[in-house]
């Protein structure tokens, strides 16, 4: 119990007082680690909320709580934003991350994460509503509508 209490305090440390947030391609393959992607499954740990949409780890012990939802709406923050984050099974993507450590259910998993090709990350969503690509267009459309 004391060391989840210190993994959480990490985790909040490092999210500081500005809400800093882990940069986009570390959360996507957070995300690709827990939620999987095509032919990679969704970690075994993964639960549904209670809450409709909402997904977080049933590994580490935090349960199922907004601060624990591991993706949100893209205004909220999400415990995959933090930039200090550990995971049970030292996945890629986390703070912890350890090539050498295998569980034996996410052994396959993990690999075909560690092979998966980077240029695909942008494919991972890591918001609720929308999709990264898509924020980037209206964004794009946005700003060339400003600057007109």
């Amino acid at each position: 119990m004391f060391k989840k209490m210190m993994m959480f305090a990490a985790a909040l440390a490092s999210r500081g007082l500005d809400s800093k947030k882990i940069d986009e391609q570390t959360k996507q393959l957070r995300a690709l680690s827990c939620f999987g992607h095509g032919d990679i499954p969704a970690c075994s740990y993964l639960r549904a909320s209670r809450t409709t949409g909402k997904h977080y780890c049933g590994k580490c012990g935090c349960g199922d709580q907004p601060r624990t939802w591991l993706i949100k709406e893209s205004t909220e923050y999400s415990k995959l934003d933090y930039p200090n984050l550990q995971c049970p099974l030292k996945m890629p993507g986390f703070t912890n991350y350890d090539p050498n450590f295998y569980d034996s259910k996410n052994k396959e998993r993990k690999l075909k994460i560690e092979e998966y090709d980077p240029e695909n990350l942008k494919y991972i969503q890591i918001t609720i509503g929308t999709h990264p690509l898509q924020e980037k267009i209206v964004d794009e459309v946005n700003n060339i509508i400003k600057n007109s």
